[in-house]
């Protein structure tokens, strides 16, 4: 740890990353009164390449490489991401050792000011949508086959900012929330439900990155465990592992708990998405008389360590990804996704 009292915290340099670090911040400070935490922001690869689109990259760790390595240095002591810019595998070392309270995970419809208020459905043929995803891409050709899909890059500044002084979008999609965290939400003109648009893995939850053997930052971190949240993204994340899913082809989920119940539905979809292969299944994640700490208290589920749930509950979780996840393999969600994949390339 650094010198005792001071923890620092790592984050990317943009405006949304800064509030979402400064709200993780402000939960440890109210939890651990004593302690000083003090914010070190950096660009990052995807900080610094903005012409290209992301799925073009094919960098796992556009968003994270260069945090990862300060926390490696011991620059850092812990890091604040998006959930869904982390990889389901992380390098030998590290483990999210906390996943915040989700917020909306849905995708919201900005329209250009001379569309303001109107729907998709409203818009002129061939009017274009802007956006970086190639999971909202294929789902949303599929559903609104009249409109153009054209890539957008930039942070969610950049992109606003296109899409009000340039004539060259109808529209973009971005995540609900970090329109939401912006403090944009007039912005939204309308979300899109898991019926229009799945969404992606880990979409609306902050993560917090630490050094795998640091037990004082873990156990301090654990303290913004949701556990409602970890068991939804333990299931999205073993469904895009076993999948081996990442920005570079189209793979979305939807996942909720009703009563002792987790319920997952999963798709993958050719860039088109005239191919969509989905389906949802459930798992049991309430086992009476369990205490929380299981066999392996410390084990990582798809690279998440989450200390204080009961791990029967995880486990159980990360199954029924994997579960979702062979069941589409079982019906041609690999050729699927090879396809998809190899035409990414060739764009």
């Amino acid at each position: 740890m650094a010198e005792r009292g001071v923890i620092r915290v790592g984050t990317r340099k943009s405006q949304l990353a800064l509030i979402q670090t400064n709200s993780v911040v402000k939960m440890l400070t109210n939890k651990f009164p004593d302690v000083h935490f003090e914010i070190v922001a950096m660009s990052t690869t995807g900080d610094k390449i903005l012409d290209t689109a992301l799925s073009k990259i094919g960098e796992k760790s556009l968003f994270t490489k260069e945090l990862e390595n300060a926390l490696e240095k011991n620059e850092v002591d812990l890091v604040v991401h998006s959930l869904k810019d982390l990889p389901t595998t992380l390098p030998l070392g590290f483990t999210i050792g906390a996943v915040c309270e989700r917020e909306s995970p849905y995708d919201a419809v900005v329209f250009h000011p001379k569309n303001a208020e109107k729907k998709l459905e409203a818009l002129p043929k061939n009017s274009a949508i802007g956006t970086s995803s190639l999971r909202r891409a294929a789902q949303l050709k599929k559903l609104y086959p009249q409109l153009e899909f054209k890539d957008i890059r930039g942070n969610l500044n950049t992109r606003l900012k296109k899409l009000d002084e340039h004539h060259d979008f109808s529209a973009i999609i971005l995540a609900a929330a970090g329109l939401q965290r912006m403090g944009w939400q007039k912005r939204i003109d309308q979300v899109l439900s898991p019926e229009q648009c799945l969404y992606a893995v880990g979409q609306g939850a902050l993560a917090v990155e630490v050094r795998a053997k640091d037990q004082d930052i873990l156990n301090m971190v654990c303290a913004l465990q949701h556990p409602q949240t970890v068991l939804r993204c333990i299931a999205e994340r073993a469904f895009m592992k076993r999948l081996e899913g990442g920005c570079s082809v189209p793979v979305a989920v939807c996942t909720s708990i009703q009563d002792s119940q987790l319920y997952l539905t999963g798709a993958v979809y050719s860039l088109d998405g005239s191919d969509c292969l989905k389906e949802t299944m459930q798992r049991n994640i309430v086992f009476p008389n369990e205490d929380v700490d299981g066999p392996n208290d410390d084990s990582q589920h798809v690279g998440i360590t989450a200390l204080g749930v009961p791990y029967r509950a995880l486990a159980s979780a990360e199954q029924l990804g994997t579960e979702l996840a062979d069941l589409l393999l079982s019906q041609g969600a690999k050729e699927i996704l090879t396809v998809a994949r190899q035409l990414n390339d060739a764009r």
